[in-house]
């Protein structure tokens, strides 16, 4: 069987036409998400639930009102409940907006109870953190554009991308992961055409969202030239310090208890090996913190490993397009160790991994394809309710390594080794 391979180099598609004929694809992708998201959240949920309340997604509402208190320059209350927040204030921050026109219309922000279970705020909130998750879905693209990819691969691409990120966005409720690897490509795409200061900017902004981004700085940093490297690291450390900071100024307790300990709910969620090890905090609480030092540590080892790759990179200029798949791929492996080191899992964390994932694939068609199989079955699969560590966080681990190295591997080599023999040519 032979590869039917993507163009290495090419043009981009419609250069001579405007922003919105480029991003035709993640535009529409994103206009049926939120129909989508909206009728099911409405309609289609309620029903097949039995219930005659919207099917909300929960953990939305605490950071709409941790927006609402910088909205208000309250951020003292940033991390007292009932915000629930955990994450760096960019998280809250990226809701302003929409809280904005929330206050202005009058509309509560109540969290959704059986007594209040039409919110009205969801039907503005709703879509708006649905079109902001939706920021991936064109970095994606612009990334597909820059390696010349042809446009019914991109369509797919896209498809795949958008069936992907339901489980963080409308399922789940948070933008903030979707924005965070969403501004991760882009500080990615940037790299490789030799915008060191953008992407140190995007990469400091994407770590302020959400700090998971964090996971991919020694990678991406590996492949940076060391002159650069100091103006590089203080850039995409900037603007979470800044926010942090003001945050422990107005709070220093609640902050630093929040964003170091990191609970996480064990009875509600996913428990994995590392449950049992990880610092108990009382009513059923866990500590996510120490276990995210630990892929932290690791991510800096896969830097280790893939930088000797890249020493002709880091003198400069842009990078070939394989280096680029190569970048993402090493940058999905790091996004990868948060599932294999977390103390407790929640399904959309698994989200990020897949999304890279999908452009590290773009090297041919037969990789897109099996990845995007694997992806989306991953996607639905994990909405599954166990709890057990071996019942849930074992398949997902391994799901998310098969995804991986169906993103590397080329058909060929995976017919070769799991059959022993070489593959006909077609």
């Amino acid at each position: 069987m032979a590869l039917r391979e993507f163009p290495a180099v090419g043009p981009p598609l419609f250069a001579d036409g405007n922003v919105l004929s480029r991003r035709l694809f993640p535009l529409l992708a994103t206009v049926v998400l939120i129909v989508i998201a909206m009728s099911s959240a409405i309609w289609f949920g309620p029903g097949l639930a039995g219930s005659t309340g919207w099917a909300l997604p929960d953990d939305l509402w605490g950071t709409l009102i941790a927006a609402q208190r910088m909205a208000h320059l309250d951020l003292g209350g940033l991390y007292t409940q009932p915000t629930g927040l955990i994450s760096l204030p960019g998280t809250a921050l990226i809701l302003v907006p929409v809280v904005a026109v929330i206050d202005a219309a009058g509309i509560s922000l109540q969290q959704p109870t059986a007594q209040y279970s039409h919110p009205a705020a969801w039907l503005l909130a709703g879509p708006y953190e649905i079109a902001l998750s939706a920021v991936v879905l064109f970095a994606a693209d612009a990334i597909a554009e820059h390696l010349g990819i042809t446009r019914p691969w991109r369509a797919l691409l896209v498809t795949a991308e958008t069936v992907a990120l339901w489980s963080v966005s409308a399922r789940w409720g948070h933008p903030e992961d979707a924005v965070a690897v969403g501004l991760l490509l882009y500080a990615i795409l940037a790299l490789s055409r030799s915008h060191v200061s953008r992407s140190g900017w995007l990469i400091g902004a994407a770590i302020a969202v959400q700090p998971l981004a964090l996971l991919a700085v020694p990678v991406i940093a590996a492949a940076v030239a060391p002159r650069r490297l100091p103006g590089f690291l203080a850039r995409a450390a900037a603007p979470a310090a800044l926010l942090l900071g003001a945050a422990a100024w107005a709070n220093w307790g609640a902050t630093v208890s929040a964003v170091t300990r990191q609970p996480n709910s064990a009875p509600v969620n996913h428990l994995t090996p590392w449950t049992s090890l990880s610092p108990h905090l009382g009513g059923g609480m866990v500590a996510g913190g120490p276990g995210r030092v630990l892929a932290i540590v690791a991510a800096c080892c896969c830097a280790v490993i893939a930088g000797r790759r890249w020493q002709a990179v880091r003198r400069g200029g842009p990078w070939e397009p394989q280096v680029l798949q190569d970048v993402l791929w090493w940058t999905a492996v790091a996004l990868a160790l948060r599932s294999v080191f977390e103390s407790v899992m929640v399904t959309y964390y698994i989200w990020p991994v897949l999304a890279v994932a999908l452009l590290a694939a773009l090297r041919d068609w037969t990789r897109l394809v099996a990845t995007t199989a694997a992806t989306s079955v991953l996607t639905f699969a994990s909405q599954a309710s166990w709890h057990s560590a071996w019942s849930w966080w074992l398949p997902m681990v391994a799901g998310l390594i098969v995804t991986l190295v169906l993103a590397r591997v080329r058909a060929e080599d995976l017919w070769q080794l799991t059959t022993g023999r070489t593959p006909a040519p077609s």
